[in-house]
């Protein structure tokens, strides 16, 4: 099995994708630690300032040396040169707010892997047909879970994850898993501003509990 193949298995295993951005590097290192004593393996941290890629490789230097198994991919990235710099730093996973093809094919070249967001079958297709296999619907609040099931059968081999809309609820995730969605990504919702400024680790923790929780029950019925 490809790389990959594996880390999408891992991300649509566990469900959901928490995904964060702060200036601050120690306390970016400690939502990470905070994630993965919760129980998650694949976190995306988002490319939003000029400190993102200094506070990522002192998390991947955290991660190789605490915290095995878990992948860390880097989000917002829009153009080739900042795909360039984040795999030099050896992020595991690559995700978009769009479909950016030099992008796509950069990363296939090394086998790792690319989720961009689409929001048209035009997109999804372009996506498809330049080799990607997990496809990020976004924004989920405009396109909501009848955009998902009305195109799902169109594309039988592709993964869908979402993010945007997505509510830290039962009700709101299991629609979206309804609707053919494999994994949810949260970002604010979960990983609020507000807990971020006060440092609040173990109500993330114990929300990100909950959201792991709510999605074994899910598959359960």
């Amino acid at each position: 099995m490809s790389t990959i193949q594996k880390n999408i298995d891992v991300i649509a295993e566990q469900g959901i994708v928490p995904l964060y951005f702060t200036t601050d590097q120690t306390i970016s290192v400690e939502i990470l630690r905070t994630l993965y004593k919760a129980g998650i393996r694949a976190v995306e941290y988002t490319n939003r300032g000029p400190e993102a890629l200094s506070n990522f490789r002192k998390m991947v230097a955290v991660r190789n040396a605490e915290l095995p198994e878990m992948l860390l991919g880097i989000g917002t990235i829009k153009n080739l040169e900042d795909a360039k710099d984040f795999s030099d730093a050896a992020a595991d996973f690559f995700i978009s707010p769009g479909f950016v093809p030099e992008v796509a094919d950069f990363l296939k070249d090394k086998e790792v892997l690319y989720a961009p967001g689409c929001m048209t079958p035009t997109e999804i297709i372009a996506a498809e047909n330049a080799g990607i296999k997990l496809v990020k619907l976004f924004p989920g609040n405009i396109l909501g879970t009848e955009f998902l099931s009305s195109i799902k059968d169109v594309f039988p081999s592709l993964v869908f994850m979402t993010t945007g809309g997505v509510e830290p609820t039962h009700a709101s995730i299991e629609s979206w898993f309804s609707a053919g969605a494999s994994a949810v990504g949260l970002g604010s919702k979960l990983i609020s501003k507000k807990r971020i400024e006060e440092q609040d680790y173990d109500v993330i923790e114990n929300e990100t509990k909950k959201m792991l929780e709510i999605i074994q029950t899910i598959r359960r019925i």
